[in-house]
């Protein structure tokens, strides 16, 4: 079972994550920032899922309809959506991906379920315009969300890690 990171959202403030897991053309990339609401954060989410622009429209991740998880995640998409097979991708497996890995999250207790209706979550997401296998886009998606909210929780890595390693670790799409 995963540490358990806070107790209560009050102290919280926001927190940032990120992970990449898998490969192309399913890769998943995934940007996390873990808020709380009543403030710019709550703003920034309620904006984003309020002024949608074409190719790029924030939804909220859901098992199924009527299951919007909870915190309340945003997921907004790091690439224009072209097309309705790509749609279908965000809409369907990768909700459903992020949807998991963030209830997971709580169960865990990663995220402190007693927070759930305190703080939001704006995942930033990743979908390649060639990606075609369903069960990739899922499972990628979800490692990948539960890293990056593992690493946002637990504020990693520290700039120890980061300075011990700058010049020992490669970007895998370099």
């Amino acid at each position: 079972m995963a540490e358990k990171i806070i107790e209560k959202a009050p102290e919280f403030g926001t927190r940032i994550g990120e992970a990449l897991v898998g490969e192309m053309p399913e890769l998943a990339h995934i940007d996390i920032a873990v808020g709380q609401k009543g403030g710019a954060f709550e703003t920034a989410f309620l904006t984003a899922l309020a002024t949608p622009r074409m190719g790029h429209t924030a939804l909220l991740a859901i098992l199924a309809p009527n299951y919007a998880v909870k915190p309340a995640t945003l997921m907004v998409n790091k690439v224009t959506i072209k097309g309705e097979a790509q749609a279908e991708l965000m809409f369907g497996p990768v909700q459903a991906a992020i949807a998991k890995a963030v209830l997971d999250s709580v169960q865990e207790r990663v995220i402190p379920a007693a927070a759930e209706n305190e703080l939001l979550i704006i995942a930033s997401v990743y979908i390649n315009g060639n990606a075609a296998d369903k069960n990739k886009l899922f499972e990628f998606n979800y490692e990948a969300t539960k890293l990056a909210i593992s690493n946002a929780m637990r504020q990693s890595p520290t700039v120890d890690d980061l300075l011990l390693n700058k010049d020992n670790i490669v970007h895998p799409l370099m």
